[in-house]
């Protein structure tokens, strides 16, 4: 076992679950699994990307633990999210007699981990679920944090619930298989940690940009840890978003909107939120909030970590309409989260569709 692995806590009473990030991290897996009491029949949801690489010695890891492990693969990309993907899932599972304490592990990024963790909050009214994402992005962002969904036509992760994993196995090996640009993504969401929550961490960022680019074993360790800390942090507090959740979407409604406005093609997830940290750092500024020098260090640093600050392929009009869809509009009502420094966030619902305008604008390729 890797003498290096870190462990975070979420707590969340009896909802409360560890993550476990490092490297080899099968003599942990095995050991609790075994000490759960689940039933033999269990279910590997992977993808068409994942599943080629990993999916038998995950697998095999698993019957390892004493379970039946059926190996279901999904179209790798974010239109397999959708409750169409979901009914065929359901149907696996009925085909395969799994039970109420039959686990579901999802073996993926982002996608994957949503749409599994919505079929395993839904399944029987709700089976055992742990996730095992291979992503940067999902270490640090979906996989922690019990938020579980599918896209609709209208918008993304409209249906979905609050279902928290048994456990988290983040095994850092799986990194060295991504693609330079899903690197990127994940580092999309890992800087927001800094720019909400940690003031020190940010400058950490800032400090060690080039070996964190490079994915360097301890920076990186450190930064996956120190993400899944904050998140857990803030989800403990307040795991349902009733007020001081809110600010884990910093960047995401306009975000979000850019996403949509480019059919979830042009930009993956990361590279649209470090757009809508830009506009939401804007915004923040033309509100009175925040410094311009921050929010010039905030830029600085999306474009080191080799991400965007303007998207193609919008309208401000499209994109000022979508935010009305977003879940956090309450009432008519967008609730904006901005900073009134670097490293702690604010939630207003009192932004004028001028700045609104005008800070997508400044977004906006020209």
């Amino acid at each position: 076992m890797d003498e290096a692995m870190r462990k975070v806590p979420v707590e969340l009473g009896p909802e409360s679950y560890t993550i476990y990030i490092g490297k080899d991290l099968n003599e942990s897996i095995l050991s609790v699994l075994r000490a759960k009491s689940y039933s033999k029949k269990a279910l590997l949801v992977t993808d068409s990307h994942v599943g080629p690489l990993y999916g038998a010695s995950v697998r095999s890891v698993l019957r390892q633990a004493g379970l039946e492990v059926s190996l279901y693969e999904v179209p790798a990309g974010e239109h397999t999210k959708n409750l169409a993907e979901a009914e065929k899932l359901y149907t696996r599972c009925i085909e395969l007699g799994l039970d109420r304490k039959s686990p579901i592990f999802a073996l993926g990024g982002g996608v994957v981990g949503d749409l599994t963790g919505f079929v395993a909050a839904t399944y029987m009214r709700g089976v055992p679920f742990v996730q095992l994402p291979t992503s940067l992005l999902a270490m640090v962002d979906s996989s922690v944090g019990g938020k579980v969904a599918v896209n609709h036509a209208l918008g993304k992760n409209l249906i979905g619930s609050f279902y928290q994993p048994d456990a988290v196995f983040m095994d850092l090996s799986m990194l060295d298989s991504l693609p330079k640009r899903e690197i990127y993504t994940g580092l999309g969401e890992i800087v927001k940690y800094g720019m909400i929550y940690d003031a020190a961490f940010f400058d950490f960022l800032v400090q060690h940009a080039e070996e964190v680019l490079r994915l360097a074993c301890e920076p990186t360790r450190h930064m996956i840890a120190r993400s899944c800390e904050i998140k857990a942090a803030v989800v403990s507090q307040d795991e349902k978003e009733a007020g001081l959740r809110r600010i884990l979407n910093f960047g995401h409604t306009m975000g979000h909107a850019i996403e949509k406005e480019t059919g979830y093609i042009r930009y993956n997830h990361g590279e649209a939120v470090a757009i809508g940290m830009a506009g939401a750092a804007d915004i923040s500024v033309q509100m009175g909030l925040l410094q311009e020098a921050d929010a010039q260090r905030i830029e600085r640093l999306i474009e080191a970590m080799h991400l965007p600050l303007h998207a193609e392929g919008c309208t401000v009009d499209a994109m000022y309409a979508d935010i009305f869809h977003d879940k956090k509009t309450i009432g008519g009502k967008v609730n904006w989260v901005l900073l009134d420094r670097i490293g702690h966030a604010v939630c207003r619902n009192d932004v004028p569709e001028s700045v609104v305008r005008r800070a997508m604008q400044a977004r906006i390729q020209q």
